[in-house]
């Protein structure tokens, strides 16, 4: 079928990493209506401080905002907002304040001149700021903020302009913790972070300007990040802030719910050459893209979807008339790199064994969600798995025995954290992109060999395992092959943890959605026997592997997933990091 054909010229774009919400207002681009949360944002505390991780619409969410407030919009407010929620229920304060936006992305420099970089950011943005509000300033504003240097002391200039001209100024901070990486990637970072962020650093000296300044002109501030580091080492500097990123009420307004997605999906498959029914593509996007839960309250009822994903997918899918190969988009994977230095901190701490490490063998964690915390107390067991779950590795999943019991989302975020545990493994480079990966992954999937494919991953396992790991034991071995198995495109790892009978150590469930000519899928029924262990233990485990994976392989998840594909029950059985079964049944 041939997609040109289905090219409607009135048909709406895909906003795919756009920010600009006027551009998508104005351009006929695809809107999912997030404008209810403005009057909740309005009730809410004037000072709003809301996490999320990258990817999910924060700075779309805040030009949108930026947008609806700002005075200088009022003429375009039923173009912009006419048939949204929104427009039809407007609130007082639209259009109502001279809006000043700071994006700390913007910041150009490390944190040994990050008073250079910040000063450099704000002296351009309040130079616009006074250039486009001149005609609402006293005369002269201008000339005189050019006799002021300095963010901190700008800032001060700039919002007593706003007082004597009985002005209300918004202040909206996206990526207020933009340099938090660096912080996090090496001590002397976290001095110079620490330097900044405490005592008469620059950091908090501006932050205490911000709060001074709520005193006088800023009535309201809307601040994003992605971890609640930064704020919470500048809390002094501006302890009126509230935080709302775990509250129930905003639990959907960045992401997609999955009523959204299928409302996007329905207008899409009326103008577009669909080969799939919308339950059809919500079936193969939800493992990949959905089940982020932002508020314990909101566990089992509403979980939402990486909204930056679900655009790449629906954008390729719409172009092509089929699933993209790729289900992750590569910025994505870029971003997710960007996070390597968590796994990096991970190995560092002293604790029993990697909080990664206990994810991916158990299935789950638990802890204690933090609303902020220290840099410098970041080791901390809780501390680290709250960061984990601000950067969107982690979503909740309910309790467990009193604590909040935590696991990884989706297989986009799994295939990055598999990724980084193999990293963690060794010090070598395990060549994972190499030819011979790739031929072994292939002839799994089509030609049913699984014993060189085993074997190599026994290989990799008893080469590049340390004592530290050996030591780790049963953890270390099934987090070892489940990780390489991920690494493996032709299939999802399904772990015991993910299903009802929990018998199965790893389902590979073909992507047939993605490969529809694949031949061959698998169960692997893992065992591990310790060092010290009789040899008769082998015999034993190998025999209760056989009846488990016969098991398993009967029941319906199993059989609806493997669709056409030969399934292969295989019983593996280690003895310390040396492979001594490893058969088909």
């Amino acid at each position: 079928m041939d997609p040109m054909k289905y090219i409607v010229p009135d048909r709406k774009r895909l906003p795919y990493g756009m920010m600009n919400f006027a551009d998508i207002r104005l351009e006929n681009y695809y809107y999912v209506d997030k404008t209810r949360f403005i009057s909740m944002i309005e009730q809410a505390d004037r000072y709003f401080f809301f996490i999320r991780p990258r990817r999910f619409g924060k700075s779309l969410t805040l030009n949108m905002l930026r947008q609806y407030y700002d005075v200088y919009t009022r003429d375009k407010f039923d173009t912009l907002f006419g048939d949204l929620y929104i427009g039809k229920y407007p609130t007082p304060d639209r259009n109502s304040y001279l809006v000043l936006y700071l994006n700390f992305s913007g910041i150009i420099g490390e944190l040994n001149n990050y008073h250079n970089g910040l000063d450099a950011h704000c002296r351009i943005t309040f130079e616009n700021f006074c250039k486009k509000y001149a005609d609402l300033l006293p005369q002269g504003t201008l000339e005189g903020f050019y006799q002021v240097s300095g963010a901190v002391e700008q800032l001060d200039y700039l919002y007593q302009a706003c007082e004597r001209a009985g002005q209300k100024m918004y202040l909206f901070i996206d990526e207020y913790d933009h340099f938090t990486n660096a912080i996090l990637s090496d001590v002397d970072s976290l001095h110079r972070y620490t330097n900044e962020t405490h005592g008469e650093g620059y950091l908090r000296a501006f932050f205490n300007k911000v709060k001074t300044g709520t005193d006088s002109s800023i009535k309201r501030c809307f601040i994003t990040g992605v971890s609640p580091v930064t704020m919470d080492d500048l809390t002094s500097g501006f302890n009126i802030g509230t935080n709302y990123s775990l509250t129930s009420e905003f639990n959907e307004m960045m992401g997609f719910t999955e009523g959204e997605v299928r409302e996007m999906l329905t207008y899409y498959s009326t103008n577009s050459p669909f080969q799939h029914s919308v339950d059809e593509l919500i079936e193969i996007m939800k493992p990949w893209y959905d089940n982020y839960c932002f508020a314990q309250e909101c566990y089992g009822d509403t979980t939402m979807y990486n909204s930056n994903m679900v655009l790449y997918f629906v954008k390729n899918y719409i172009m092509r008339g089929k699933v993209p190969q790729d289900m992750v988009e590569d910025n994505i994977r870029i971003d997710y790199e960007k996070l390597r230095m968590l796994i990096r901190k991970d190995k560092e701490f002293a604790h029993d064994a990697s909080v990664i490490q206990t994810l991916v063998s158990q299935g789950f964690i638990t802890g204690e969600l933090k609303k902020g915390f220290p840099a410098i107390n970041i080791t901390h067991p809780d501390n680290f798995i709250s960061l984990l779950y601000y950067f969107g590795m982690l979503t909740i999943s309910g309790m467990h025995e009193g604590k909040t019991k935590l696991t990884i989302p989706n297989i986009v975020v799994q295939e990055q954290l598999y990724t980084y545990l193999l990293s963690t493994y060794n010090d070598a480079d395990l060549s994972f992109s190499s030819y011979e990966k790739s031929e072994l992954s292939s002839q799994l999937a089509y030609r049913g060999d699984w014993k060189a494919y085993f074997g190599y991953i026994a290989e990799c396992l008893k080469r590049y395992a340390s004592q530290r790991d050996k030591q780790k034991g049963e953890f270390f071995v099934h987090g070892f092959t489940l990780a390489m198995t991920a690494q493996n495109r032709f299939y999802r790892p399904i772990s015991e943890q993910d299903t009802q009978a929990g018998y199965v150590d790893i389902f590979l469930c073909p992507l047939l959605d993605i490969y529809p000519d694949m031949k061959h899928s698998y169960i692997v029924e893992l065992k591990y026997a310790k060092y010290k262990d009789p040899e008769t233990c082998v015999e034993e485990l190998r025999q209760e592997a056989i009846v488990q994976v016969n098991r398993y392989a009967d029941t319906d998840a199993v059989k609806q997933s493997v669709g056409s594909t030969q399934l292969h029950k295989i019983v593996v059985v280690y003895k310390g990091m040396e492979m001594r079964v490893c058969e088909e049944l």
